[in-house]
């Protein structure tokens, strides 16, 4: 396993999928925070474009996320976003959006039976896929 993939403890990937299901038919959103590419926690935050084509946190609870994860030693080990109606790449709106170089991207794709999910790094308009190893 290499240094740049993902790793995400099952239980975690389905709490991802439900928020992502629940919120359907706009996109969901969210942190995961862990130590590096670990991820630790799902944090679940309020899409503020109630929109099935793009999302923004909404600013106060991901400030209020940010200093959670800063007191508990965690980092944003990356940002996840549903597609509920495209696939599980990024959007040219998404690579433009990538305000976060140090962060992956993970997009999940709810147009298949069983959601297809998928994690980026994206700097500089360039992406490149990483792999997530799910424990």
């Amino acid at each position: 396993m290499q240094s740049e993939t993902l790793v995400v403890p099952r239980h975690l990937v389905a709490e991802i999928i439900l928020h992502c299901r629940e919120i359907y038919p706009n996109e969901a959103c969210g942190i995961l925070a862990g130590k590096g590419r670990v991820v630790q926690k799902v944090y679940k935050m309020t899409n503020i474009e109630n929109s099935s084509v793009s999302y923004m946190m909404e600013p106060m609870e991901q400030f209020t996320v940010m200093k959670e994860m800063r007191e508990q030693g965690l980092e944003m080990s990356a940002i996840y976003h549903s597609h509920p109606q495209s696939d599980v790449h990024p959007s040219p709106k998404d690579i433009n959006l990538a305000f976060y170089p140090d962060s992956l991207y993970v997009i999940l794709s709810l147009i298949y039976e069983e959601p297809a999910i998928k994690a980026f790094e994206i700097k500089n308009g360039l992406i490149r896929e990483v792999e997530i190893f799910i424990i």
